[in-house]
């Protein structure tokens, strides 16, 4: 796969910051302190989806103050495209789920099929309670589910193509350090 990294760098270059990095840093600290009013003598199991979920939670996980136990797993629709309607597994969770308190975190709720599958599959294995937390709520109507929304959200952003704080645009700019919308999208 060749890549335009002169068009990757003028995605950026020319997308609109919805949300600067401070806004995110209260955000995270808005979600770390209703999660740790609800999980923290919960002996919760947290999992990374990744690849989005990996700067969320290693940003939200720090300030976590309580004992728990974290893990990942790798759930995707999209791979390296703009869109997708496949989940594709290609890491499941491991760990003994049965009776436990799971949290889940992603960087976006856009539709959430990949979330709900996630959240299905632990309780299917035997998981006593399954919440998620995403920095983002993409706000649109399109959801897998009839009222499907996160139990801890950062921030509501508007129906754009998003990228940055673990998103990405086409494989890459997942480390930028706000939330962007590529142009015109």
């Amino acid at each position: 796969m060749s890549v335009n990294l002169e068009e990757i760098q003028r995605a950026y270059d020319e997308a609109d910051c919805l949300v600067a990095p401070e806004q995110i840093e209260a955000a995270l600290d808005n979600m770390a302190e209703a999660i740790t009013a609800r999980l923290a003598r919960a002996n919760p199991l947290v999992y990374c989806v990744m690849n989005g979920g990996l700067i969320v939670a290693g940003r939200l996980l720090a300030k976590l103050n309580f004992p728990l136990e974290v893990a990942y797993l790798h759930a995707t629709r999209y791979g390296h495209e703009l869109s997708g309607t496949l989940l594709d597994w290609r890491v499941r969770p491991t760990q003994d789920l049965r009776g436990r308190s799971v949290l889940v975190i992603d960087d976006i709720l856009d539709v959430g099929t990949t979330l709900a599958a996630v959240i299905d599959h632990c309780y299917e294995e035997g998981a006593k309670d399954v919440l998620s937390a995403v920095l983002v709520n993409k706000l649109h109507d399109r959801k897998a589910r009839a009222d499907f929304k996160a139990d801890f959200v950062g921030v509501d952003v508007e129906d754009r193509f998003l990228f940055g704080c673990g998103m990405d645009y086409k494989g890459y700019w997942r480390n930028a350090p706000g939330i962007y919308a590529i142009k015109g999208c």
